[in-house]
């Protein structure tokens, strides 16, 4: 009975946005009560593995930001492809309203950022904290309400979320690549080649691809590029369909999907939510980097997602999905705020120091919590589920009519 509940909440879709949630709570609990010394000793343990003498040497912080989240974009690149190729966005109509609710929701935080960090060049780096959407965080609180909102809503989150995380990716690559050693990106096209081979020939057996996904993954570290990115190559260079008529990529996406938010997502939670709240002060939100964050996260992507796809409908160029409301629209708006796990991944890779990575994680946390809270509220208390709505009989029909 008790393996059947514990089944029963990993099959919920829920269950990985609470999980995430319990994670950054526990990170805080165990930072601010005598364990944070403890804590950091753990992030900063070396790890290397070496043979022959070459190999990587890190910490387990930047093991879990470089080869966690690796896998974590490796699931977010095979969704994107299937999606694509089969999904939400294989029709470029599907995509007008969502994907300018994504640009709206990218541009707007980044500005707001940018505009209370623009007199200090060194925290305006960070101008890509809050344009970044966490799906799993997002989608939780609205599995939360169940059926009081429409499935459109949930489909129009996806496919938000999931532009939002192309965006994510390609602003990693372009703005936030340390020096480059193109020796090594030289280097990197072979294993790439031999992905693109595979894919085209529709190899059955994933361990090849997996072998050179990890050599790619090195040779990508030792570039300069953010490792991450090898994640993504490698994902779209898996086949759709294999010589034999099966899918490679449903497989590995379903197979590694539990592995990735019950396990990868919540320890990258744990490891970057960390926070002392001691000294927390009203002035010290208030100063430009968690500001910045927190009001691109709340703000920004309310403005931005709203925003973008108010002036969409008006304009003639898509309309709203039937049982999405302008009520619904801004509550969905409000949840695309959580940005909890790309912003402070992006966070990491804007701030090498203690101070500032502090001031990320409080922005991220309190534009996220703000975010998560109100979208909730709104779609509770003030928007309705027109499928959720008892079916009016014909007689009743004929009843209203008679009375009008």
């Amino acid at each position: 009975m008790i393996i059947r509940a514990i089944d029963r909440l990993f099959r919920h879709e829920a269950s990985g946005g609470i999980l995430l949630m319990l994670s950054a709570v526990a990170a805080l609990v165990v930072y601010n009560s005598g364990f944070a010394d403890a804590y950091e000793a753990f992030l900063h343990i070396p790890v290397a593995v070496t043979v022959d003498g070459q190999g990587v040497a890190k910490d387990m912080l930047h093991w879990i930001n470089d080869g966690l989240m690796a896998v974590f974009f490796f699931l977010v690149g095979l969704e994107l492809k299937r999606e694509m190729l089969e999904g939400k966005l294989k029709n470029p109509s599907d995509v007008i309203l969502p994907g300018l609710a994504a640009v709206g929701g990218m541009a707007v935080p980044a500005i707001i950022y940018a505009a209370l960090n623009w007199g200090d060049p060194a925290t305006l780096h960070g101008w890509a904290i809050p344009a970044a959407t966490d799906i799993a965080f997002a989608l939780g609180v609205l599995a939360l309400l169940g059926n009081r909102v429409h499935p459109s809503l949930k489909i129009f989150l996806l496919t938000l979320a999931i532009l939002d995380d192309l965006g994510a990716i390609l602003i990693i690559a372009l703005f936030y690549t340390a020096e480059l050693k193109p020796e090594m990106l030289l280097y990197a096209l072979l294993p790439l080649a031999g992905l693109i081979w595979l894919n085209l020939r529709g190899a059955h057996r994933i361990a090849p691809a997996i072998m050179l996904g990890v050599v790619l993954w090195l040779l990508v570290l030792k570039s300069g590029v953010h490792a991450t990115i090898a994640g993504v190559l490698l994902a779209f260079c898996i086949p759709l369909k294999d010589k034999y008529g099966k899918s490679p990529l449903h497989s590995l996406e379903h197979g590694l999907t539990p592995y990735v938010f019950f396990f990868i997502v919540p320890v990258f939670a744990f490891a970057n939510a960390g926070v002392s709240l001691q000294g927390l002060t009203f002035e010290r939100l208030m100063t430009p980097v968690p500001l910045g964050i927190a009001g691109g996260l709340f703000l920004g992507k309310m403005v931005g997602v709203f925003g973008f796809t108010f002036l969409t409908v008006k304009l003639g160029l898509a309309r709203l999905p039937y049982g999405m409301s302008w009520v619904s629209l801004y509550g969905v708006a409000c949840l695309a705020g959580i940005g909890f796990t790309m912003s402070l991944f992006i966070g990491g890779l804007s701030f090498a120091d203690a101070t500032h990575a502090a001031d990320v994680r409080l922005g991220v946390l309190s534009g996220s919590i703000i975010s998560a809270v109100v979208g909730f509220l709104v779609l509770r208390f003030l928007a309705s589920n027109p499928s959720a709505q008892p079916a009016v009989t014909e007689a009743e029909k004929i009843a209203m009519g008679a009375k009008a």
